[in-house]
């Protein structure tokens, strides 16, 4: 059975638990190695990943025309003229497992 840990975060120095129950749910997933990060350093790496500063990039969207319903839409690419664009709805209908 597993007992809670006392680790030390590699971002502020700072000393957090790791719970028994965190030690079990990583084991559940797979996970082998213990965190590196304390919650808090998690929670700010996990925020700058979604497009706090150094984060991705806004997707640059090109309007375009849907080739089975005519709705006006906007697509991730540029479009080209030898292959059909569809709007969300009626490609989610051509393609079911999205």
């Amino acid at each position: 059975m597993a007992q809670d840990k006392t680790l030390t975060c590699r971002d502020c120095g700072a000393d957090f638990v790791f719970s028994a129950s965190e030690q079990e749910f990583f084991a559940e997933k797979g996970f082998t190695n213990e965190p590196g990060r304390c919650p808090d350093c998690r929670a700010a790496r996990k925020q700058q990943n979604r497009g706090g500063f150094g984060g991705r990039q806004q997707r640059e969207m090109h309007d375009a025309t849907c080739a089975a319903c005519g709705a006006q839409t906007q697509v991730p690419f540029r479009p080209s003229n030898d292959r059909p664009v569809y709007c969300r709805d009626c490609f989610t209908q051509q393609n079911p497992r999205y």
